[in-house]
């Protein structure tokens, strides 16, 4: 097919709330037989203060684990708790053994330091995949460790969409320690194999760049930075933006957007992944996966 054929066509949708479905079934099924042997799998999530949106995500994560079968618990604590009493209930549950999976909800109120309280969760226990140990693994291909819940979630999405990895040129947009980096880091594992390019604020001529992509990973955080003018035609494009803007036509006055600018860039594309529906549900599978993986691995 020609370049002029393809960019004629709309690109397929990739369906991240469907694949993120059959998932969380696959986790159900292995979390009940694990269950059958007398270990439920245990999620405990920090939350610190009254952040809205984290309140949103928070709830969801205990939802989603207790519908998998698990035991979801949310810890509440007020935005004046203090750094030693925080670090003091994530030794408490790096010390249960009933809890297989630690998450504190960032970002945290002012002025808690973040980094401490990462370094303090048990690395075993660790299902974002944030502590150094997990990045360290991650990064030399060590399947020991946690892979952070968003960029191995786009990889999962990458595989069952039947897209070739090998040899391709994956275009990443965003250096964050969430995504961007460990995104460099899995694609370039053997047996994904392939080659990366990460773009970030600083990166000249960002458009040639993704220009080249085979594969576009945009995870920078601005609304529709990415248009049609940047794709290659048949490129597959990845959308971890979640970006709010002002919309008169919805009810509430806003609305969801991605990285990319999805109506334009979907004549170009071969696949594309919607805001929303796309990557994030895949984000709280993943962190399912990544329990169910921690309590499965206390048993003999």
């Amino acid at each position: 097919m020609t370049e002029e054929a393809t960019a004629t066509m709309q690109g397929a949708i990739i369906d991240g709330a469907a694949a993120a479905r059959a998932l969380r079934e696959e986790i159900a099924r292995r979390t009940a037989a694990l269950a059958a042997r007398g270990i439920v799998p245990g999620l405990s999530v920090v939350l610190v203060g009254e952040d809205p949106a984290s309140a949103v995500y928070v709830r969801n994560k205990e939802k989603a684990s207790r519908e998998a079968g698990m035991r979801g618990e949310t810890i509440r604590l007020a935005a004046s708790t203090t750094q030693e009493e925080l670090l003091a209930v994530v030794d408490r549950l790096n010390a249960d053994p009933a809890v297989h999976g630690i998450l504190v909800q960032m970002p945290l109120p002012a002025p808690l330091d973040a980094d401490a309280v990462i370094h303090r969760i048990d690395p075993s226990k660790d299902v974002d995949g944030f502590h150094p140990v997990n990045v360290g693994k991650v990064l030399i291909g060590d399947s020991s460790g946690f892979a952070p819940c968003t960029p191995s979630g786009v990889l999962h999405l990458l595989r069952v969409s039947g897209v070739e990895t090998r040899g391709a040129h994956a275009v990443i947009v965003g250096r964050s320690n969430i995504v961007g980096k460990p995104m460099a880091a899995l694609l370039v594992q053997p047996g994904v194999d392939a080659t990366v390019t990460l773009c970030h604020s600083r990166t000249r001529d960002l458009a040639d760049h993704v220009r080249r992509a085979d594969i576009v990973i945009a995870a920078v955080g601005r609304a529709r930075l990415i248009t049609a003018a940047m794709v290659k035609p048949g490129a597959v494009v990845i959308d971890v933006g979640m970006n709010r803007i002002e919309d008169a036509t919805a009810k509430s006055g806003s609305g969801l957007v991605g990285d990319v600018d999805f109506d334009g860039v979907r004549d170009v594309a071969s696949q594309i992944t919607p805001v929303p529906g796309g990557v994030g549900p895949m984000t709280i599978a993943m962190l399912l996966r990544n329990t169910l993986t921690a309590a499965e691995r206390t048993v003999a």
